[in-house]
């Protein structure tokens, strides 16, 4: 009987063990670690569509005398460009965009001027808050300017300067929305014995996809 006691004790006190290892065994797993979001930026290459409108200023000289004419219309273009941005917010760019004008208007009898294709490339600085980014930009840009009718067919490249701001914000990581305004002078020439000075209002919107 003794034999059976110390036998029942012996088993119990192997198994009290064998549940301790176990339990010590069974070390409750790390908690996964949450994802963290990646942080926007507005740095790398981008390239867009934009469109709107576009009013511009044809100051015409003679012999003393003036006129202005004023050739507005619609504008559809491109733009393509590299930003940088820095760790206080702060992002400065580069961008170059080439646009064509619809801005045909009489000078005088059967001929008739017109800007068409126009460009600029132009150095951006701006802030951004989070997906907004508030910038201005200045450069240089150029247009072709025509002359066309009873026996005319002339054709010169304006270059001048060019000043802006704008909006763009990134919907997604992305594709991102602009609206700008931009203010062109083109400078002046002399064609066929007039002076032409053309300035220009411009108001645009786009559409971008950035990498």
């Amino acid at each position: 009987m003794k034999k059976m006691l110390l036998i029942s004790a012996a088993l119990l006190a192997c198994a009290g063990v064998a549940n301790a290892a176990d339990a010590v065994s069974e070390v409750p797993a790390a908690p996964a670690a949450e994802e963290v979001a990646p942080v926007f930026t507005w740095s790398g290459p981008y390239f867009g569509i934009q469109g709107g409108g576009a009013w511009m200023d044809a100051d015409v000289s003679a012999g003393g005398g003036s006129i202005t004419e004023s050739l507005d219309g619609g504008i559809l273009g491109a733009f393509v460009g590299y930003n940088w941005q820095f760790s206080n917010g702060f992002v400065a760019g580069l961008e170059g965009d080439v646009d064509y004008n619809w801005n045909e208007e009489n000078l005088v009898g059967p001929v008739e001027m017109k800007t068409d294709w126009a460009g600029s490339v132009r150095g951006r600085v701006g802030y951004a808050f989070d997906r907004a980014l508030v910038y201005g930009a200045a450069g240089w840009t150029g247009t072709n300017f025509n002359l066309s009718g009873g026996g005319v067919d002339e054709n010169e490249t304006f270059h001048g300067w060019t000043v802006g701001a704008g909006v763009d914000y990134a919907f997604t990581e992305k594709m991102f929305g602009r609206v700008e305004y931009r203010y062109n002078d083109f400078g002046d020439q002399d064609i066929l014995g007039l002076n032409f000075d053309l300035k220009q209002h411009v108001v645009k919107v786009g559409l971008g996809v950035k990498f």
